[in-house]
């Protein structure tokens, strides 16, 4: 590519969040938060398109915020995994990668103040949607967010929080191809790379992670981070895995899906990029209504609805038939503690408690059963969504994500039609282990769990995240 290149990002992904002028800065700041990548990021692109314009250097920041709501310590360690790779990669680009600790409300203002113009990808979670809101109103240049993490932005998709899948279906599914065109990459015109910063060893991880408090070893069951690991696993879906998908994928005993949740939480890898890979292949079609239509319901749930992690922001009809059943008679009752440490009678829901206490997931199909079971086994619908809230956002390396919120809601009847009623569960959806047999190979996928458990240093890993 030259220097010279031409930029199609669709205007539905670009917001103007102040109504500031370009400033009298020295550089272009791309605030790197929700999409952790140098390639296919619309965001980067746009701010390396800005930066040509203007005859400016483009310097990336990022924030690694100790207080993030509810990461736990493997979370950090897969993030900056992916984050040593970005920086080699920005700097290969001749783009500056500077990471700081703390609080991004106070740190990207101040690291802003030599600048002519922010660029922002877009969170859509209430923590994210606040921090660009407050870094608008104290910055002194324009905040550009380029929306980079759905295929269909969430604004284009819809205009209202959707009733269930089949009503966004037929909305984004006709939109689907305008979007899914590969972005070009940019030269930098200006080497970002002779601006005098202080160092900053992104390159050591367990240093890093010291110094923000956090001492947790590497745990070889849990997923490396970053781009390459993405890649590799999308390469062997895509080659042989994603034909078994469509038939296979809600069987416990085998293992048939991607596995790129987390690197599509933490932006490492593009659902556009993905979406293109898979298209044409056999079982596609199953995959791409999971990655598209059901990822991006789950997007616009967290965008319409400010409640998306409280039984409170759950639909009418689940919260009142569950509330009707509140008093029914449970014949199982665990503690926190107890659904922490997978010591219930159901040894399927241990398993797959112990899964993700060990290596930071959980099958797809028993992510559903697992929080079915916490309702009914909690003792009242309000207190079970909870716990299920913190238990996913504590230890799934996907969690803190409108996947993840989505998922419980759906299992307290979000984007559900009602059943036939039932003591605890109302007209809301119920599960059992024979379903699970029906499934697949469920006392195999209890077995191998047990395995890996047993060989684990299990005692380590169940205790508090941080």
């Amino acid at each position: 590519m030259t220097a010279e290149f031409r930029i199609v990002i669709e205007k539905e992904r670009i917001h103007y969040l102040s109504e500031a002028e370009i400033g009298r800065g020295d550089r272009i700041i791309y605030w790197m938060q929700r999409s952790q990548r140098a390639e296919e990021n619309h965001a980067l692109e746009y701010a390396v398109a800005e930066a040509n314009r203007l005859s400016l250097p483009l310097v990336v920041h990022f924030c690694i915020d100790p207080a993030y709501p509810a990461a736990p310590d493997r979370a950090y360690r897969f993030m900056l995994e992916g984050l040593k790779e970005t920086a080699e990669r920005l700097k290969a680009r001749k783009i500056l990668f500077l990471p700081t600790i703390g609080d991004p409300i106070r740190n990207i203002p101040q690291g802003a103040e030599d600048a002519a113009l922010v660029i922002s990808d877009r969170g859509y979670l209430r923590h994210e949607r606040n921090w660009r809101q407050e870094i608008a109103k104290r910055l002194t240049c324009p905040l550009i967010e380029v929306e980079t993490e759905t295929v269909v932005p969430v604004r284009a998709a819809s205009l209202k929080e959707e009733w269930s899948a089949a009503t966004l279906r037929k909305k984004i599914t006709p939109q689907i191809p305008e979007y899914l065109h590969t972005i070009d990459e940019g030269v930098l015109k200006k080497n970002a790379l002779k601006i005098d910063t202080p160092e900053f060893a992104i390159t050591d991880i367990d240093g890093v992670l010291k110094k923000i408090g956090l001492f947790e070893p590497k745990n070889p069951l849990v997923a490396d981070g970053g781009r390459y690991e993405a890649m590799k696993r999308l390469q062997a879906f895509t080659g042989s895995t994603i034909q078994y998908y469509s038939t296979q994928r809600n069987d416990p005993g085998k293992e048939v899906t991607s596995g790129l949740s987390p690197y599509l939480h933490f932006g490492q890898i593009s659902p556009v990029e993905v979406a293109r890979a898979v298209s044409g292949k056999p079982g596609s079609s199953a995959f791409l209504e999971e990655l598209i239509v059901r990822r991006e319901l789950a997007i616009n749930f967290v965008w319409y609805n400010s409640r998306y992690d409280l039984f409170d922001g759950l639909p009418d009809w689940p919260k009142k038939t569950l509330q009707k059943h509140a008093g029914d008679e449970r014949e199982y009752l665990y503690t926190d503690d107890e659904l922490r440490r997978a010591e219930t009678h159901d040894p399927y829901w241990n398993a797959a408690q112990k899964e993700m206490l060990l290596c930071g997931r959980m099958h797809n199909y028993m992510r559903m059963y697992w929080g079915k079971k916490i309702l009914e086994w909690s003792d009242t619908p309000e207190s079970g969504y909870d716990r299920a809230i913190v238990l996913n956002d504590e230890y799934e390396l996907d969690g803190r994500d409108p996947n993840g919120y989505t998922g419980v809601a759906w299992c307290f009847g979000k984007h559900d039609r009602p059943w036939k009623e039932r003591p605890i569960f109302g007209m809301v959806r119920y599960m059992n282990a024979n379903g699970l047999k029906r499934k697949g190979d469920i006392q195999g996928y209890q077995e191998r769990i047990e395995e890996i458990w047993k060989l684990s240093i299990a005692g380590d890993l169940i205790v508090d995240h941080r």
